[in-house]
C-alpha cells in the first residue's frame, strides 16, 4: 500500500509518499480501506519529532483519524461487517491506504455526511467530549470559553456545547474566524490579535464568569484564564502551543476552588475510546445535520501531504483539513 512517512524529523517537505506493508489486524480489530484522512496538530509534532508514537503503533506514518469502508475483520468482530462506512479514531498510521484499528474506535457515519465528512470528526470530536464533557463535567447552561475558535477543536466545541445546552464564548484571529464561529452558535468571539481576551470576555459577561475554559495556547494564557473563572471553574488544557510553562495564582486556585487538569488521548486505552465513541454515538451522532456539522476548509491527495501540513501550521484555514486517498 501507499502510506505517507517521516522520512526524518523536520519541516514538511520530509513527508513522501512510499510503499508500505498492509497492517496486519488482530483478532479485535477491523481493516480499513481508507478514503479521507483529517490532518491535526499532534501530525505537526510527531513530523518535528516532537510526540513519539505509542508502543505497537508505526512510529514513521502519522494520522489520528480516517473515514473509509471494512476491508477485512479481526475474528472476534461481530458489530461490524465487511463494506461497512465507519470513520475512526487511531493511535497513529492514518496517512495510509490501509489502517488496522481496535473495533471500539469505529464509529458510523453521522446520517447526512459524506465518507469524507465523516474523516473530519474523530480526533476532535473524541477529544472535545473527552475534555469538556467527561472531565470538565459541562452542565446545562454553563459559560465555557473556547481558545482557537475556527480551529478543528474549535468548531467542534462550539456546536457541542451549543447543542448540549450551553454558552460558547471564544477567541479567533481574524475578523473572519470570529464571523464563522458566531455563525456557527458562539454567543461572543474576540479577535485575539486586536484585543485582549480577559478584558473582552469581562466586559460582556459583566457580573458573571466563565464556568470551563478549553485552552491549547498555555503560557501567558494561564493566569487570565484563572482570573476569568467562576467558583469551582475548570481550566482544561489540551495543548501548549505558546508555552508549557503557565504563571498560576494559588490563593485563587483555593479561594475559588479552581481545577487546572487537562489529557492527551493519545496513549489512553482502547476501552478508554470506545467509552467516548459510544457516548458520541448515542449523545452527538443524532444531532447530525440539523444542529452539528462538519466544516472542512479543503482537502488535499494524499501525495500532497506537505502542503497540507504547511497550510496548519500557517493557521490560514477555518476548520479540518483533509487528506483524500
Amino acid at each position: 500500500m501507499k502510506a505517507v512517512v517521516i522520512t526524518q524529523p523536520g519541516l514538511p517537505e520530509v513527508l513522501k509518499i512510499k510503499e508500505e506493508s498492509k497492517p496486519q489486524i488482530g483478532r479485535d480489530e477491523i481493516l480499513i480501506k481508507v478514503r479521507a484522512i483529517g490532518i491535526n496538530r499532534p501530525d505537526v509534532a510527531q513530523r518535528e519529532g516532537k510526540y513519539p508514537a505509542p508502543e505497537g503503533v508505526p512510529k514513521d506514518i502519522p494520522g489520528l483519524e480516517v473515514s473509509g469502508w471494512v476491508a477485512d475483520l479481526g475474528e472476534n468482530v461481530k458489530t461490524w461487517e465487511i463494506g461497512d462506512k465507519v470513520c475512526a479514531l487511531l493511535a497513529g498510521g492514518g496517512y495510509a491506504e490501509y489502517v488496522a484499528v481496535p473495533q471500539e474506535q469505529c464509529l458510523t457515519i453521522p446520517e447526512g455526511l459524506s465518507l469524507e465528512e465523516a474523516a473530519s470528526l474523530p480526533e476532535t470530536f473524541f477529544t472535545v467530549w473527552n475534555n469538556v464533557f467527561q472531565i470538565g463535567n459541562f452542565k446545562k447552561d454553563e459559560i465555557v470559553l473556547v481558545h482557537g475558535g475556527s480551529s478543528g477543536i474549535g468548531v467542534a466545541a462550539i456546536q457541542m456545547v451549543k447543542a448540549m445546552g450551553g454558552q460558547v464564548i471564544v477567541t479567533a484571529g481574524s475578523e473572519e474566524k470570529c464571523e464563522t464561529c458566531l455563525d456557527l452558535g458562539a454567543s461572543f468571539a474576540i479577535n485575539y490579535k486586536e484585543q485582549d481576551f480577559e478584558v473582552e470576555v469581562k466586559k460582556y459577561l459583566g457580573n458573571k464568569k466563565v464556568d470551563i475554559v478549553l485552552d491549547m495556547v498555555g503560557g501567558s494564557y494561564t493566569i487570565k484564564n484563572l482570573r476569568l473563572l467562576n467558583r469551582k471553574g475548570r481550566l482544561i488544557m489540551i495543548n501548549a502551543m505558546e508555552n508549557r510553562m503557565g504563571e498560576v495564582d494559588l490563593l485563587r486556585i483555593m479561594s475559588h476552588q479552581l481545577v487546572i487538569t487537562g489529557s492527551t488521548l493519545r496513549p489512553q486505552s482502547k476501552g478508554y475510546k470506545g467509552h467516548i465513541a459510544t457516548n458520541l454515538m448515542e449523545k452527538i451522532w443524532p444531532l447530525f445535520p440539523d444542529k452539528i456539522k462538519p466544516v472542512i476548509h479543503t482537502a488535499f491527495p494524499m501525495e500532497a501531504a506537505a502542503e497540507a501540513h504547511k497550510l496548519l501550521e500557517s493557521s490560514n484555514h477555518i476548520g479540518k483539513i483533509l487528506l483524500l486517498v
